[in-house]
């Protein structure tokens, strides 16, 4: 199947960001102002994330392969150097930038729907080295069950694996999973629930890039050289098969 053009998986890219954002955001928002209870308002804010990380992988999969995170995009990228099949360094030019601004707008958008400032940088300070290492284990978590899925042929079943793994992370590491640099930087437009703080935004992202790089390793250690399935959830290209390459 012939791949659609770039810009128009360009403009996936950015649509399913902000999308991702504004619900990441916004369920926050609604959350703190339905209940009191921070446990209650984590469970609503991890479901919503789950529900609608799930449909936008199902949905934009087939245009771009619904990264919607750059540190997913730069793994492609580099996993596909040795084989061809990945992403070229024209089109990870294209995609990371509009990941980035997707965010922002998707933060943007999710204030405005609640009557917040339009742009408000967050106060939400998450400076300290266990969330660092949390967001490592989350990123390597992430690149191995992209990568992983791919290896074994399974890229079927990234849009329930891919969203059911960032649902859990909201749980079991200490920073809750961001996992995405462009989603961490959108994150600082918001001072609400989900926000962080700019001064802790640069750390969270050498950490996740620390954590792909981790997770690549592991990918290789565990499952060997890549596949030519690998090159379908890579760079699906509107191929059929649904490659589920994203983070919250």
């Amino acid at each position: 199947m012939t791949a659609p053009a770039l810009g128009r998986r360009a403009a996936a890219e950015f649509v399913g960001t902000a999308a991702l954002v504004a619900v990441v955001v916004g369920s926050g928002i609604q959350a703190t102002e339905l209940s009191r209870d921070v446990g209650v308002q984590l469970l609503a804010n991890s479901i919503a994330t789950v529900f609608g990380l799930g449909v936008l992988i199902v949905l934009l999969g087939p245009v771009s392969g619904a990264h919607f995170n750059p540190v997913v995009s730069l793994a492609a990228w580099l996993t596909g150097r040795r084989s061809g099949d990945g992403l070229t360094v024209r089109e990870v030019a294209a995609y990371v930038p509009a990941q980035i601004a997707g965010a922002i707008g998707g933060a943007v958008l999710a204030n405005a729907m609640f009557a917040e400032p339009l742009v408000k940088w967050s106060t939400h300070d998450r400076f300290a080295g266990h969330l660092w290492l949390g967001e490592v284990v989350a990123t390597a978590g992430l690149v191995l069950l992209i990568f992983g899925l791919a290896r074994t042929g399974r890229a079927h079943a990234a849009p329930v694996a891919v969203a059911s793994f960032i649902g859990a992370a909201y749980w079991f590491t200490s920073s809750t999973s961001f996992a995405n640099p462009a989603v961490t930087i959108g994150r600082a437009f918001t001072d609400t629930f989900a926000g962080i703080a700019p001064g802790s935004v640069e750390p969270f992202i050498a950490a996740q890039l620390v954590g792909a790089a981790v997770g690549l390793g592991l990918v290789s250690l565990l499952f060997g050289r890549p596949s030519v399935a690998e090159a379908d959830i890579v760079a699906p290209h509107g191929e059929a098969e649904l490659a589920a390459l994203t983070a919250r």
